[in-house]
């Protein structure tokens, strides 16, 4: 059986608001802050903010988790406590092996001393051998990068410099646990693609890894687990890609089910409309979290009414960004004819391999031809929404690639080529 990594229990952290008290100063100093206390006595309320609020996990050696909110959702807060630089108001951390982590820009490195010196700091605040570093040591130069200005104190090394260095170090020296928060993002994109490859190889040879993260196609490739915090506590705790997608359509305000229990209340006029609409998968489950290598089924169902003229489904595919990736509406000739009054239920099947990754919104239409336009009945913007990811096998459309694949769409196309005689 797999032993804990990471057992957090109730933790909690309280921050004061307010002028923080400097540690020292000058008598005049002392003296302005006494009268200043004196002066407000009578007036000054205490306010505080709980960044945590009775967070509590287990993580497995070996597993990679997420941690996932917006900003002030308390991650960075977390992590901090469980690298013990700042201590719970309540609650407990337990931590079951060597701890590496990369926090911010910088952190652990002593801006006066060298690349190199700081590589054997770090590795002996990390409990290693000279030896042990030594080891290591060219590994974390190459792959940093910075081995020109490796003797060059690290107070000159511009921000992307700093990172580079600092995760060479912590992925290199191995640490049992390893704790990155979004500093990845000051690297280019080329670095990022190597950080994302090595924390892969350190999940996979056993050692655990909590990754804070605002690419949620990062999260969902690389961690097998993600927590969602919302104000400072646990909204969700799950497998990576159904966390994700909570996260995306919470800020939408859509999920992969809408129903109206009337024809009274849904979207349409006096000749149709929309009764229900969902997202489902293959075997007809409810999917948030899509798999972008299979067919995705959206499903309108509608009442007719009373019409002269044929009704059609149509639907909306749209990004995050806002961008359209396609419209679509039911051609079949079943709708050639005017439609009787009655319940229809029309599905639409997205294939594999055509979206891109991300979140992704769906508007339920239903309208009729009036050439050259449409005539719409009912209209229901961002009535669904979905979240497309990638598994990272490398057979989808990305291929063995680990980057970001811009575009609304990413078809899988069939390539002829010829090789040399």
């Amino acid at each position: 059986m797999t032993s804990a990594a990471i057992t957090a229990e109730s933790l909690s952290k309280r921050y004061r608001i307010g002028e923080l008290q400097a540690g020292y100063g000058t008598l005049r100093d002392s003296v302005a802050r006494a009268a200043r206390r004196f002066g407000h006595h009578h007036h000054h309320v205490k306010e505080h903010i709980w960044a945590l609020q009775d967070v509590s996990f287990e993580l497995a050696e070996g597993e990679v988790l997420g941690l996932i909110g917006r900003n002030g959702a308390g991650k960075s807060t977390l992590l901090r406590v469980l690298t013990r630089i700042t201590a719970p108001t309540s609650g407990t951390a337990t931590i079951r092996g060597r701890i590496g982590s990369l926090l911010e820009v910088g952190t652990g490195f002593h801006p006066e001393l060298t690349g190199r010196e700081n590589v054997f700091l770090n590795g002996a605040i990390l409990g290693m051998r000279r030896r042990e570093i030594a080891r290591k040591y060219d590994d974390i130069v190459d792959f940093s990068g910075v081995s020109r200005f490796i003797d060059t104190p690290v107070k000159r090394y511009s921000s992307g410099m700093y990172v580079r260095l600092a995760f060479s170090v912590a992925a290199f020296l191995e640490p049992e646990i390893l704790l990155v928060d979004e500093v990845l993002a000051v690297g280019d994109a080329e670095f990022q693609r190597r950080c994302l490859g090595r924390m892969e190889d350190m999940g996979e040879s056993g050692r655990t890894v909590v990754f804070v993260s605002h690419n949620m196609q990062t999260i969902a490739q690389l961690c097998d687990r993600a927590i969602l915090l919302e104000g400072g506590s646990v909204v969700m705790d799950g497998g990576s890609a159904d966390v994700v997608a909570r996260y995306l359509q919470s800020g939408l305000g859509a999920g992969s089910f809408r129903e109206w229990p009337d024809d009274e209340t849904g979207p349409g006029d006096s000749v149709a409309r929309i009764l229900a609409a969902r997202v489902f998968d293959e075997d007809g489950n409810l999917i948030d979290a899509a798999d972008v290598r299979r067919p995705i089924g959206v499903e309108i169902t509608f009442r007719v009414l009373g019409s002269q003229a044929a009704v059609l489904p149509k639907l909306k595919v749209v990004d995050r960004q806002g961008d359209i990736a396609f419209n679509a509406m039911d051609t079949h000739e079943r709708w050639h004819a005017p439609t009787a009054p009655g319940v229809y239920r029309s599905t639409a099947w997205i294939p594999g391999n055509l979206l891109n990754e991300g979140l992704t919104a769906v508007d339920v239409e239903l309208v009729s031809l009036a050439a050259p336009k449409l005539q719409h009945h009912a209209q229901e913007r961002s009535a669904l929404s979905f979240h497309v990811q990638d598994p990272g096998e490398g057979d989808s459309a990305r291929g063995l690639f680990t980057g970001q694949v811009r575009g609304v769409v990413r078809p899988l196309l069939e390539w002829d080529a010829e090789g040399p005689a």
